[in-house]
C-alpha cells in the first residue's frame, strides 16, 4: 500500500491495535526488523504487528548502532517497511537522535509507525546515562506531542541500567524498577529493562511493575512458552534473529568459497 494510504484514522486504528496487543502473561512478540524484506517475511508467517530494530537496521545500511544513523535514515527506512506490510509498526528510536519530542512524533507517523522504544543511553553526548527524573520527562513530552498528534503512539519506555550494568549490582533491579516507575507515571505504555534475565528477575520485575513487560529473546534458542507465567506483555529480539539468519547465510555461503 502507499505512504497516502496511512491516514488518521489507520494510524489510530493501529496505535489501538498495538496498544491491545500488550497482554501480561499472554506476551504479544514483535518479531524485530529491519527493512521490507525481513517485515514482510515476519508478517507472511503470521505475526500481528512488528518492531524496527535499531542495530539490525543500522547494520542494514551500513551505519553503526548507537546512533551512526540519523533520524531521517530511520524514517526512510521505516517508511519502506510501513509501505510494505499492512499492520502496526513500532520503532527504536534509541535515544531520540538528538530530535525534539515533537519532530520524533511527526517523523513517526508520517513514516507510518504508531509505537516507540525510547532508552536513556544519550549515545550524542558521550553515551551518558539520563537521569531518572530526565528520562521520564523526555517520556512524558513524547506522550503530550503524540496525544497533540490524535494517535496514541504506543510507548516502550527502556533503560539500559542492566546492559550497562551500572552501579552495585546489589540493588540494580529495585533501582530499575523505581526509574520504570516515573517513566510510566508519564505516560509510557511499556516497560522495557532490556537485557538477559533469570526467570526469577523477571518474575519480580513484571509483578513489581505497573505496565506490562518487553523482554528480550534469542528466537532459535529461548522457550516461546516460558515468557507468559513470568508475567512478561511483550516480546522482541533486538539484533537476535539477524544474527540467527547471518549464521545460517555463512553456512550456506561457506559451501561456496
Amino acid at each position: 500500500m502507499s505512504q497516502q494510504a496511512l491516514s488518521q484514522e489507520v494510524l489510530q486504528q493501529r496505535a489501538a491495535a498495538l496498544l491491545a496487543l500488550h497482554q501480561p502473561g499472554n506476551p504479544v512478540v514483535l518479531p524485530t526488523v529491519w527493512d521490507a524484506w525481513s517485515a514482510k517475511l515476519a508478517v507472511d508467517a503470521g505475526f500481528a504487528a512488528l518492531t524496527v530494530g535499531s542495530h539490525p537496521m543500522a547494520d542494514s545500511v551500513g551505519k553503526a548502532d548507537g546512533e551512526g544513523m540519523s533520524y531521517d535514515d530511520v524514517t526512510t527506512r521505516v517508511a519502506q517497511i510501513t509501505a510494505a506490510v499492512d499492520v502496526p509498526v513500532s520503532v527504536d528510536i534509541e535515544s531520540g537522535y538528538g530530535e525534539p519530542p515533537q519532530r520524533i512524533i511527526d517523523g513517526l507517523l508520517g513514516a507510518g509507525a504508531v509505537g516507540l522504544n525510547i532508552e536513556d543511553t544519550v549515545h550524542r553526548e558521550g553515551k551518558r546515562l539520563r537521569g531518572a527524573e530526565e528520562h521520564a520527562e523526555l517520556v512524558g513530552a513524547l506522550r503530550k506531542a503524540a496525544d497533540a498528534s490524535g494517535v496514541h503512539v504506543v510507548l516502550n519506555a527502556r533503560t539500559d541500567l542492566f546492559l550497562r550494568q551500572d552501579g552495585d549490582e546489589s540493588d540494580r533491579v529495585q533501582r530499575a524498577i523505581a526509574r520504570l516507575k516515573l517513566a510510566a507515571d508519564q505516560g509510557a505504555d511499556c516497560l522495557y529493562p532490556v537485557g538477559r534475565h533469570d526467570p526469577d528477575t523477571l518474575r519480580l520485575l513484571a509483578s513489581e511493575l505497573p505496565l506490562p513487560i518487553n523482554a528480550i529473546a534469542v528466537p532459535e534458542a529461548d522457550d516461546p512458552a516460558s515468557f507468559g507465567p513470568l508475567g512478561v506483555g511483550r516480546i522482541s529480539f533486538g539484533p537476535f534473529l539477524q544474527r540467527a539468519l547471518s549464521g545460517t547465510a555463512n553456512e550456506i555461503l561457506a559451501r561456496w568459497r
